[in-house]
């Protein structure tokens, strides 16, 4: 059954937040230092202790993956293909509704994946030299704290419940 020329314009709107929102659903945040990807499970590792020595917050850069692009796109390209008269204005105010929903989704992509995360700089235990893990802060962890340092697909920080005292003899120094 053919679309009527008033019925277009709220079809092409309908279409195009259905697409945005599954731009929104494709840009999911980022993995965080709770929540560990598919591939990471029953991967083997290694844990040790350490210490928080030192933290500051730093930008977590949002993903390019051309996702958010070609969903605007699409997304735009539809919606403005409903403007206009003729095929040649529809043509026109579709290519522009392109452009601009590509560069709309691609901002809403990097947006929504990128955010706030910490620096971590600690004292492993029985290192001379301390290590620096990046990750988000969902346990709230503050410098003098112990933590366990898990080393599967990426390196990972969490508060150490009932973890070892540090050394003796300072950050990281042998008994002997």
């Amino acid at each position: 059954m053919p679309i009527s020329a008033a019925a277009r314009p709220r079809l092409a709107v309908r279409l195009g937040a259905a697409a945005l929102l599954g731009l929104a659903a494709a840009c999911a945040p980022p993995t965080t230092n709770t929540t560990v990807g598919v591939g990471a499970m029953g991967v083997q590792g290694y844990a040790t202790y350490g210490t928080i020595v030192q933290m500051r917050p730093v930008r977590m850069a949002g993903t390019r993956s051309g996702a958010g692009a070609a969903i605007g796109a699409g997304a735009g390209g539809l919606v403005g293909s409903t403007i206009g008269q003729g095929w040649r204005e529809r043509t026109v105010a579709g290519v522009g509704g392109a452009l601009i929903g590509g560069l709309a989704g691609a901002a809403i992509e990097e947006g929504a994946t990128g955010g706030v995360g910490y620096e971590f700089i600690i004292q492993e235990d029985g290192r001379p030299t301390p290590i620096t893990v990046n990750q988000t802060n969902e346990e709230g962890l503050r410098p003098g704290e112990r933590v366990v340092i898990t080393r599967t697909d990426r390196v990972r920080i969490a508060r150490a419940v009932g973890a070892p005292p540090p050394p003796a003899y300072g950050y990281g120094a042998a008994v002997k």
